[in-house]
């Protein structure tokens, strides 16, 4: 009997938190899914785990593969569905008991919805930064506007259908981050999406900030997602015009440039600066903060150290 909700998983190396993810889809108040994990080369005891699931619960699906990255492991999932609806769930991350029945009872009583995201919270991060958060309702005038200023919700925070999720052309993985925004671009923009305002998805960090080099590149990676949706639709290209396209795609690149620069992740902001100033965007106070980027890395810390009245920034201070 085909399942109303397919749950896909990639899954490398997170043999250390496996049980604690595949363990809120076990809890479902509803028993009406799949899930489908698959390994993507793991190189720890993922696998061996991962077996062991299967064997205890027939809705669990385990597969196999190479390294390739989340998106090709997503990609292998889909292609082994079976659902109605889609779920994402990473093998690090976790849900409420009550995701699966809630986020599908209002997709279904939308007919018209595509996609349907709720509410979701960090854990691990602290600062203020675990705070509960609900996006915005997307669904306004200006959507095409909004959603390519962010859909500011984890890929585990929504719900599609099936037959949308495969006709959109499933994930990029041309890109090694940022590919779910993509997908939701390409659905969101085309359907309408409905938000369960409630907090039901977990998103666990591990070892609290995200790195230099993985901050730059999420960033560029946001950017080529919407370069490529643009492309794609050079109608709302043209609705939006030239120069809001630039504010949402280029001024929300330098917006991510200036918060590593003030939190001094110089490596990071150098990396984003430079692309911003490939591109010719930015006004002469932002290129005066913009423009030592093109100097050697060391030269460019010493001279911020300078203007801080402090010592060299170091490699551990990112």
């Amino acid at each position: 009997m085909r399942p109303l909700v397919s749950i896909v998983m990639p899954c490398f190396n997170a043999a250390s938190h496996l049980d604690r993810s595949v363990g809120s889809v076990l809890a479902q108040d509803s028993s009406d899914w799949q899930l489908l994990i698959v390994d993507d080369g793991s190189t720890d005891d993922s696998w061996h785990q991962l077996e062991l699931l299967a064997v205890r619960d027939p809705r669990i699906t385990v597969m196999r593969q190479s390294n390739a990255g989340a998106a090709a492991a997503r990609n292998r999932g889909l292609d082994a569905a079976t659902g109605q609806l889609i779920a994402f769930l990473d093998a690090d991350d976790t849900w409420e008991p009550d995701f699966v029945s809630s986020m599908s009872a209002a997709l279904l009583a939308h007919p018209e919805a595509g996609i349907a995201y709720c509410g979701w919270q960090n854990i691990g991060l602290g600062g203020g930064r675990d705070r509960p958060f609900v996006p915005p309702d997307y669904e306004t005038d200006n959507k095409t506007d909004a959603l390519l200023g962010g859909c500011r919700w984890p890929i585990h925070a929504a719900l599609t259908r099936s037959e949308l999720i495969r006709n959109a052309g499933s994930f990029d993985r041309t890109i090694s981050s940022c590919e779910d925004y993509g997908l939701w671009l390409r659905i969101g923009t085309e359907h309408a999406l409905t938000l369960v305002p409630r907090v039901l998805a977990y998103y666990h960090h591990h070892g609290g900030e995200q790195t230099t080099r993985n901050r730059a590149r999420i960033a560029l990676d946001h950017w080529r997602v919407q370069q490529k949706y643009l492309l794609a639709n050079p109608k709302a290209a043209l609705e939006l015009g030239p120069r809001r396209v630039r504010e949402l795609t280029l001024g929300e690149l330098l917006h991510r440039g200036y918060t590593c620069y003030w939190q001094r992740d110089i490596s990071a902001a150098r990396s984003i600066f430079r692309a911003v100033m490939k591109e010719g965007y930015g006004g002469m106070r932002d290129w005066l903060y913009m423009l030592p980027a093109w100097l050697p890395e060391s030269w460019h810390r010493r001279l911020l150290s300078s203007r801080d009245g402090a010592a060299p920034l170091s490699d551990g201070q990112r």
